[in-house]
């Protein structure tokens, strides 16, 4: 099936995506984007390198696939994928020809990887608002143009280099040239609000919050949009500093929203992007999303878009169950005359 059969693994990615979005289509859906990683050993697998495993933390010999998760209210699920080949892989064309990889297919960034997906979705008329994503594809300008041009509001994760024009009110001052400038003015203000960014693993995912109107470099929002730098700061002391100290660690997310956008919709948002993080999670637990052992890149793609309808189907079945809280009590249906039958 993942070698030697000749079937089309794109047309099942679509019929997947079409089917995620007849079953949890919502026009306040999210597309999320974000890489995830396959550890291997060799150097034969399509792709496979010594590079960053966000699993470990470190640098393994690993692949890195980039997936594009389709969030809903009611449920979230993958709706495409790409293979990211290194530099060192398509700059050897032999190596490229021996995994089954096109001479068509150049170096792209991961962030380029991204952005194609999400112009697929875009083409295949897929309903959402926001696009959200972390620091490293959030940090790539081309991206973040995307979406200016199309007017499409996103929460990004920014490094806390990303260059800024002036702090809120002060436009172009020279005391604010990058996003970290702005803890200055943070603890100045002193405006910070406790709030949660959603339901984790362990409750209530609770951080302190503040926000400023900027302007970032060189790059101007749609027409009725504006931009935010959103910083969020942990709870606890976790990350020890320079000075050998622990700090709270801080987290830079760039909003571009609507000029009636709320707070409490950016902060919900940014909580949003853990979607993903659960999709790459469940798809490697429930069907062996990183568990294959085929080398070339045609069989990687079948492997991992055969993965994408089984976790598909368990959401969109979990949707169909109703909330404990609002569900029937037993012997009781929603009509009363099958309640007085069943009696």
């Amino acid at each position: 099936m993942l070698n030697g059969s000749v079937w089309d693994a794109d047309r099942l990615r679509d019929a997947v995506r079409d089917y995620v979005v007849s079953h949890l289509g919502n026009p306040d859906a999210s597309l999320v984007t974000d890489g995830t990683q396959a550890q291997k050993k060799g150097t034969k697998s399509a792709g496979v390198a010594f590079q960053h495993c966000g699993l470990t933390g470190d640098v393994r010999n690993c692949q890195t696939m980039v997936m594009l998760t389709y969030a809903a209210p009611a449920g979230h699920a993958f709706i495409d994928r790409r293979l990211y080949l290194p530099g060192e892989w398509t700059a050897d064309r032999e190596r490229c020809r021996e995994a089954g990889v096109p001479d068509r297919v150049g170096f792209a960034p991961k962030p380029e990887l991204a952005l194609a997906m999400l112009e697929q979705a875009l083409v295949a008329a897929v309903p959402f608002t926001w696009v959200l994503t972390d620091a490293g594809h959030g940090r790539d300008p081309q991206l973040r143009a995307w979406c200016h041009e199309r007017a499409v509001p996103y929460v990004f994760g920014v490094p806390a280099d990303l260059p800024l024009d002036g702090p809120p009110g002060q436009s172009r001052h020279p005391a604010v040239k990058r996003a970290d400038d702005l803890l200055h003015y943070a603890k100045a203000r002193d405006q910070r609000e406790r709030r949660s960014c959603g339901n984790g693993a362990k409750g209530e995912r609770l951080y302190d919050w503040t926000a400023f109107a900027v302007e970032v470099q060189d790059e101007e929002p749609a027409g009725t949009f504006t931009h935010w730098l959103v910083l969020r700061r942990s709870l606890h002391p976790n990350r020890r500093g320079k000075d050998g100290r622990l700090h709270r660690e801080i987290a830079y997310f760039l909003v571009h929203a609507p000029e009636t956008a709320t707070a409490s919709e950016i902060i919900a948002r940014a909580g949003g992007r853990w979607r993903i993080e659960e999709a790459n999670e469940l798809d490697k637990q429930l069907v062996g999303l990183a568990q294959y052992q085929v080398r070339k890149r045609t069989p990687w793609h079948r492997h991992v878009t055969a993965c994408m309808p089984a976790t598909a189907f368990l959401t969109i079945q979990r949707a169909a169950i109703p909330d404990p809280e609002h569900a029937p009590e037993p012997g009781k249906g929603s009509n009363p005359d099958e309640s007085e039958a069943a009696g």
